[in-house]
């Protein structure tokens, strides 16, 4: 799951993006624009950065981020006010923009483009185990051909272990990188997605997800 840093000053505004956005399948947390950014886009490593801009100069954060290293490889879409777009200089340097009103939707869509394009993802490739394939691109899950039907964190989930073969999460990690930092939930949640899994990818001699005693899980690496 791709962990986004909302920044901006209207605290309702950034509130109802961060849980439209989280339906969307993004771990997102809010911070307001101010000395303390880079320290917590340093603390919390997000994939992504959304900077809601507040009026038509450049934001600080966009500065920031541009000029101190480690933070100029860290992806910034930019969130505009309209009446920006009638002085092109006051839109400052970014991977993308997003106009208001702002749509959920087309911010989750821009993100994922922005993040596929960082992470040089745009050719994915098929991660493949005997006769189970997941297709990062089509978001698709075969079982001997026929489509799998998973929930978003069953997705996540069995992509997260199967691209990591034979490497054991524990039930807290997989937490951390499926559901997002800002997850409160007790770790049996990740037990009780796990059972569905496998009762939806394994059967009939097939086996894919191995159960560390103790610990947690791992995909099995051959």
């Amino acid at each position: 799951m791709s962990k986004v840093l909302i920044v901006g000053h209207e605290a309702e505004k950034m509130e109802g993006l961060r849980r439209a956005l989280a339906q969307h399948g993004f771990a997102c947390s809010v911070a307001r624009d101010d000395e303390g950014l880079l320290e917590r886009v340093a603390r919390q490593a997000p994939d992504l950065v959304l900077v809601a801009m507040n009026g038509l100069a450049p934001d600080p954060s966009i500065r920031q981020l541009a000029e101190n290293e480690p933070f100029v490889d860290v992806s910034t879409i930019v969130l505009l006010p309209r009446h920006a777009l009638d002085d092109p200089g006051a839109v400052p340097d970014a991977d993308d923009f997003v106009v208001e009103p702002w749509d959920a939707s087309e911010v989750a869509l821009r993100a994922r483009r922005v993040l596929q394009r960082s992470n040089g993802s745009d050719g994915e490739e098929v991660i493949e185990c005997g006769d189970l394939l997941i297709d990062p691109v089509r978001y698709e899950v075969r079982l001997r051909g026929e489509i799998v039907t998973l929930t978003f964190r069953e997705y996540e989930l069995l992509k997260l272990l199967a691209s990591n073969k034979g490497r054991v999460f524990t039930r807290d990690a997989l937490l951390n990188r499926v559901w997002g930092y800002d997850y409160y939930g007790g770790d049996r949640t990740v037990d009780v997605h796990i059972r569905r899994l496998r009762s939806k990818i394994e059967g009939s001699g097939d086996s894919f997800i191995e159960t560390v005693r103790y610990i947690g899980y791992k995909f099995r690496s051959t």
